[in-house]
């Protein structure tokens, strides 16, 4: 029986889903902190937290994540992972053309800092997004990446790398050549995403051990299997050595026609590492293996929370 602690994150909003797709998506900031803490209570270690605006369109508004934040903080010690990609829709796009096509604000992304965060995410990426008949550009030289990876370094923010492919790992090896990132160096490997991001890559084990094999020395990684992926994919993080997620921005459904609940997801996966021999981690083992400092004040530790959901 392995020893190795695994990450869970939770990824409970996302910035594309609506409650029209499934209704205990949560979108507004107590909803996201009653739910958020469920998860943890259940084995979550990590929260990947996106905002929305009140008629829920997405935002990175730093007014906006400081008040989820602040929920979740009352309420529980999960790391908080903000996310500077936001979504495709509201305040966080503008018309990039005549032919009807959206592009990503570049000033609005860089507001996903400035909330508080452990963590943020960092897509050193240029894509399509194909979103309800529209394309929306996600613009992402490197210069622009340099600029929000220094942002984070500035603020004591650890950059979670969000990859789609191998080649959009290229990027942030070159930051973290530069300095830009300290170990350990935090990868995520967003799987099966295909049908909506251009260039990203459908779910193969053959594909996360490719990216795996890529990561730098000290680099530790989870794998966001989107859809159908999502189970397949946190069995192929847990065989390859990595960490994983589940939460309702990456996956509505429990099973074929059965809408889930991010605390149903949560729970099953956390049978699902134990059963393959593996412990959740918790947050003070979490943030230990992510390299963070313990937050000033905050809810009782995790530690004490996961004795609920103890192995027998």
């Amino acid at each position: 029986m392995s020893n190795r602690k695994v990450i869970i994150t939770v990824a409970p909003t996302g910035g594309i889903g609506s409650k029209a797709m499934n209704p205990d998506l949560p979108t507004q900031p107590q909803e996201i902190a009653d739910d958020v803490a469920r998860c943890y209570e259940a084995g979550a270690s990590v929260v990947a937290v996106h905002a929305r605006r009140e008629d829920d369109t997405a935002s990175c508004d730093a007014d906006l994540y400081k008040d989820i934040n602040a929920r979740i903080r009352e309420k529980c010690d999960i790391i908080i992972n903000n996310s500077t990609g936001g979504g495709p829709t509201g305040e966080m796009v503008e018309p990039s053309g005549a032919d009807g096509d959206l592009e990503m604000i570049w000033a609005e992304r860089m507001k996903g800092v400035e909330g508080g965060a452990e963590i943020c995410t960092h897509d050193a990426v240029t894509a399509n997004t194909h979103y309800e008949g529209t394309n929306v550009l996600m613009r992402t030289p490197l210069n622009r990446s340099r600029e929000l990876a220094q942002a984070m370094k500035d603020r004591g923010i650890k950059p979670e790398w969000e990859c789609f492919s191998i080649g959009h790992m290229l990027d942030p090896l070159t930051l973290i050549k530069e300095g830009l990132d300290e170990p350990p160096y935090i990868f995520n490997f967003v799987l099966g995403v295909n049908n909506g991001i251009q260039s990203a890559m459908p779910w193969s084990l053959k594909t996360l051990q490719a990216m795996v094999d890529e990561l730098p020395d000290e680099a530790i990684f989870t794998v966001s299997g989107i859809g159908p992926a999502q189970l397949p994919a946190a069995m192929g993080a847990l065989l390859t050595g990595g960490h994983v997620r589940v939460g309702l921005e990456d996956n509505m459904y429990y099973s074929r026609g059965q809408l889930a609940t991010n605390l149903m997801l949560v729970e099953r996966l956390v049978r699902q590492v134990r059963d393959m021999g593996f412990e959740p981690a918790t947050t003070d083992e979490a943030r230990e293996m992510l390299g963070l400092p313990r937050p000033v004040g905050g809810a009782a530790t995790h530690q004490n929370n996961l004795s609920n959901v103890a192995a027998e």
